[in-house]
């Protein structure tokens, strides 16, 4: 790992005869005291301390979107770290819980939490806020650093999101694409959770001066979108006479389709490659989630598609240096687990969620605090006596009062940063340095009407 991150809170180095005399006494000593035996220095399962407990849930093997890299990223953190010792000297217990992409299987996932003890549910994924959220509400368990795909997220007193969730994603691509198009289509799941994306788009458009976007609604687990790809390019125009040779800022400008489905945003633009090839060019684009580099590969990379597509992202590109600590977990500790790809924003979101979790137990630690409970998260969370660092992944993270930004219906965002992102010779890269604050494209989203 790197220098950023301790190996062991406060590791304890004893001399290899203590370790013997140790082991001795051990076996010396009557069978009402054989439980102490574990806890010699550096078994790495330490009987002074208890075991912290938290849940991690995602839906796996539906039909919409999946997400199993992020059960599968938070096991190999547990194993990393406790093979280091735990966290402060408590093993970190990982429960995972497959939310089936469904409100009742959401809400059965909360309840195994509650009932298994859990003090926290990091790093997970759901559409189903109002279903989850309220048996940890009841119970007062800290939801910390969720994708951000329910609106609960960003309202429940619980939640503690690292990244500002679809609306900073949206808006951000609104402001993207507002440098390269004169008409812009949207493509979206046909849901409650798809219905608010169009606003959240034309947001970032109308920052800068572009219309509002064409909204044209999809199947979520749609197999073949070629009446969506139709409608799309007709609600742009599609004009070649248009299409890179308008100037808006100094860059070319046209039509442009931008498209947020899911797992299933791989099916639109396959049916879009077919259509393509009979239509103007049309510039793409989208959000990460929705594309990702096994997209972009998988399309035929630098000759398909989503060449030249323009991607809004919530960190840093995936080849980043910030992202070597994960890269090498999950090299030692993933033990060939193929659902996680580092390049996943699922598997990204978990691993800055697992880095809070981390951060907050090192800190009660610090102050004396033995028994980790759900209430002394949320305390520590709460007060935010330090700042969070994710090595660089995200700003500094704290959930205080005052770090909550001002955006109606997402009280609880204190991250409203992405990164633009492109595709270029097939391959996923920044489109400019540092984050974007998108917090006042959101703001204006609301005193706009």
């Amino acid at each position: 790992m790197t220098g950023r991150r301790r190996s062991s809170p406060r590791p304890i180095k004893r001399a290899p005869a203590v370790a013997i005399a140790s082991a001795v006494a051990c076996g010396a000593a009557i069978a009402s005291l054989l439980s102490a035996c574990g806890s010699l220095p550096g078994s790495g399962d330490s009987g002074e301390k208890e075991p912290v407990t938290v849940m991690t849930w995602a839906p796996e093997d539906t039909k919409a979107t999946n997400m199993p890299g992020m059960p599968a990223m938070a096991q190999a953190y547990a194993r990393w770290v406790n093979s280091r010792g735990g966290i402060g000297g408590h093993r970190l217990r990982v429960l995972t819980c497959n939310e089936r992409n469904d409100s009742v299987a959401a809400a059965q996932c909360a309840q195994r939490a509650v009932d298994k003890g859990a003090v926290a549910v990091v790093g997970s994924y759901s559409q189903f806020g109002r279903s989850f959220m309220s048996p940890l509400e009841v119970k007062g368990i800290p939801f910390i650093g969720g994708y951000g795909a329910s609106d609960e997220e960003f309202q429940s007193p619980l939640s503690y999101p690292v990244n500002g969730g679809q609306a900073s994603l949206l808006a951000g691509n609104g402001r993207q694409l507002a440098g390269d198009c004169t008409s812009v289509a949207l493509v979206r799941p046909d849901t409650i959770q798809g219905d608010q994306m169009p606003s959240l788009l034309n947001s970032g458009l109308q920052n800068g001066s572009r219309r509002p976007a064409k909204d044209v609604k999809a199947p979520e687990d749609g197999t073949d979108y070629t009446p969506q790809v139709t409608r799309a390019l007709d609600a742009v125009g599609a004009d070649p006479a248009v299409y890179g040779t308008a100037k808006a800022g100094g860059k070319a400008a046209g039509s442009c389709v931008t498209a947020s489905l899911g797992d299933h945003t791989d099916a639109f633009f396959d049916s879009f490659r077919r259509l393509q090839e009979d239509s103007p060019k049309v510039r793409v684009a989208s959000v990460l989630g929705s594309v990702g580099q096994s997209l972009v590969t998988r399309t035929g990379g630098r000759s398909g598609p989503l060449e030249g597509a323009e991607i809004t992202g919530w960190y840093p590109v995936a080849d980043d240096s910030r992202w070597k600590p994960m890269r090498k977990v999950i090299n030692d500790f993933a033990f060939d687990d193929n659902r996680i790809d580092p390049a996943d924003q699922g598997v990204q979101t978990t691993w800055i969620a697992y880095t809070v979790l981390r951060a907050l137990i090192e800190q009660l630690d610090e102050a004396g605090v033995e028994d980790i409970t759900s209430h002394e998260l949320q305390a520590a969370l709460d007060r935010g006596d330090r700042a969070i660092d994710t090595g660089g992944l995200t700003p500094k993270l704290r959930w205080r009062e005052d770090d909550m930004l001002a955006v109606q219906d997402f009280p609880r965002i204190v991250n409203g940063t992405v990164t633009y992102q492109v595709v270029r010779n097939g391959e996923l890269v920044a489109a400019q340095d540092g984050f974007v604050n998108v917090t006042k494209t959101l703001e204006r989203r609301h005193t706009d009407g």
